[in-house]
């Protein structure tokens, strides 16, 4: 078995990459594979929206950090997102890959969807600022969510996990609370 984890922080240490960092020990203590990417590291160029990857072909943009991701998000057995909320939302790199990755989710030929990850499981990690219960406004935390639920499930993900830090900056406090959570998510 196979896992991807997706770090959308441009922190190193932040609060969503050290919960994929915990995860990611838990999943290799059960004899799972962890590839990582770090998505502020990496060289993505932004779709352009073209359509030449429609319905099943992979992105025709010169070669990037872009292709192979996908490359990985397609052996991947489960796929581990992580993101700090912005504005609402995931952090830009994590969605251009979203946004370049369309076809390795969904195959749409104008009169079929098909969803290319079906069975696989996924886990949300998100973290923000805001504290409970403004963090449960769209605007915020709720909206990340949100917008990594229409996408993995348009790929047929089974989310299996969704990790929500409110009042990030208070999380040291709370971390041996959040840890042993995740212990409930895994074994597989």
């Amino acid at each position: 078995m196979e896992a991807l984890m997706l770090y959308g922080s441009p922190r190193r240490n932040g609060v969503s990459s050290q919960i994929l960092d915990y995860l990611g020990r838990l999943l290799q203590e059960q004899d799972v594979a962890v590839r990582t990417a770090f998505l502020y590291k990496e060289e993505i160029k932004p779709c352009v929206g073209c359509l030449c990857c429609r319905p099943d072909k992979s992105c025709v943009l010169p070669r990037d950090g872009g292709h192979t991701i996908a490359e990985w998000i397609e052996v991947a057995d489960i796929l581990i997102v992580g993101t700090p909320t912005y504005w609402g939302n995931m952090s830009g790199p994590m969605k251009t890959l979203f946004d370049r990755c369309v076809p390795v989710f969904e195959y749409i030929d104008g009169v079929t969807i098909k969803r290319r990850q079906k069975g696989k499981k996924a886990v949300i990690v998100t973290a923000s600022a805001a504290p409970f219960p403004v963090n449960l406004l769209r605007s915020q935390g709720r909206g990340t969510i949100s917008s990594l639920r229409t996408i993995l499930s348009a790929g047929g993900y089974r989310i299996i996990g969704t990790i929500h830090v409110a009042a990030s900056a208070s999380f040291d406090k709370r971390k041996k609370r959040i840890f042993k959570r995740l212990h409930r998510l895994f074994p597989l």
